[in-house]
């Protein structure tokens, strides 16, 4: 036994220092766990940040004035007063995003009873901000109409008021979900590629019909690239989580990180046992690259993270049960978001570690198979 947990150290060291030689490797880790991660989380599609809004005030009357008013930052620039000539080169040009017209009357209109109409110009070219931001244009006006109409005259009150309380979330901050879940994006995806790129560059180099004349077996070789790699992306992932996701984007984290970081091991041990049964699927690294986009993009787009697994069908949510990522998107929001303990997550732990000896089971036979064929 010692024999061999001595082999396994010393093969994993080895495959340390082979992704230490690699610029290439360490820079895509420091890009996904930094630049890719920060990005991802602040420019989500969703979100309205900073839209430029020009307002044509023909009015000039209290209300007109308090509805300009009404739009400030984050989500919108201090609007900039411009004139009708303004309007359509500005728009041209790309300088508004949004350009609201209030007509001559409005107030006047609006106290008489009347359904006075305003102009919302909106720069349909961009997309995300033109979707989202005319929502919200739509709800501040309606919005300071209402009250500036219960000043006036006396409104019918509604007989039920409803109360809304964001759990976990308070202020809709689009970021506190983006970072976490491509934090989980990025630990599967680099997973796979880290231990799937050190077998096939140990065939593309040469060196697997070295170790096959060494006094090792292909169980303690996997085992080395399991857990070497996948320490390579667990440290990784901490330092972004405390660095990056805590740091720089300021992150509130609710729940236990070790808890986290043990599900995190969990899922390493299937993802990475993936990455070694696709690199003895492919013969070289565009194989295998082609072999990553087929795999990894159903994984990602199918766990939950970004759909809620309860608007696919239900033969998806069956057959994604299967696959590490589900669980693994589900134990992270629980515990991250929710501040759920090991009583709560438990199921998740127990399905990711029986799908990991699964793939771990069915890797090690492909991998002794493959291993033959050179011998």
């Amino acid at each position: 036994m010692k024999r061999h947990l001595l082999n396994i150290w010393n093969l994993g060291v080895k495959e340390l220092w082979s992704l230490w030689r690699e610029p290439v490797m360490l820079v895509l880790i420091v890009y996904l766990f930094s630049v890719a991660l920060y990005t991802a989380a602040t420019a989500l599609p969703e979100s309205l940040h900073n839209a430029v809004i020009a307002v044509v005030d023909e009015d000039r009357s209290p209300l007109s004035t308090r509805i300009t008013s009404a739009f400030y930052p984050p989500h919108f620039r201090p609007p900039v007063m411009a004139s009708h000539a303004d309007i359509d080169p500005g728009m041209d040009a790309g300088a508004y995003t949004f350009a609201l017209i209030i007509p001559s009357g409005f107030q006047r209109d609006v106290l008489a009873g009347k359904r006075p109409a305003l102009q919302l110009n909106v720069d349909a070219t961009r997309m995300s901000q033109a979707f989202t931001g005319n929502g919200y244009i739509q709800q501040i006006v309606l919005d300071e109409v209402q009250e500036f109409m219960a000043r006036h005259r006396k409104t019918q009150e509604a007989p039920v008021e409803l109360a809304l309380r964001m759990r976990f979330n308070p202020t809709l901050e689009p970021a506190w979900f983006g970072s976490v879940m491509e934090i989980v994006n990025s630990i599967t995806m680099l997973s796979i590629i880290l231990t799937g790129a050190a077998l096939i560059r140990e065939k593309e180099h040469g060196t697997i019909e070295h170790l096959l004349v060494m006094p090792v077996t292909p169980t303690e070789i996997m085992i080395a690239k399991v857990w070497s790699m996948g320490l390579v992306v667990l440290l990784a992932a901490f330092a972004s989580m405390n660095l990056v996701i805590r740091g720089a984007i300021g992150v509130p984290i609710e729940g236990s990180t070790a808890l986290f970081f043990v599900g995190v091991t969990l899922s390493l041990f299937a993802t990475t046992s993936m990455g070694i049964f696709m690199a003895t699927v492919a013969r070289s690294m565009p194989q295998f690259g082609l072999l990553l986009v087929l795999i990894l993009l159903p994984l990602q787009m199918l766990s939950g993270g970004s759909t809620p697994r309860e608007s696919m069908p239900e033969l998806v949510q069956w057959v994604m049960m299967a696959a590490p990522t589900t669980h693994f998107v589900s134990l992270s929001q629980a515990i991250l978001y929710r501040g759920a303990g090991l009583d709560t997550v438990w199921p998740s732990f127990l399905a990711l570690f029986l799908i990991g000896a699964t793939l771990f089971a069915f890797s090690l036979r492909r991998f002794r198979r493959s291993l033959s064929t050179l011998a």
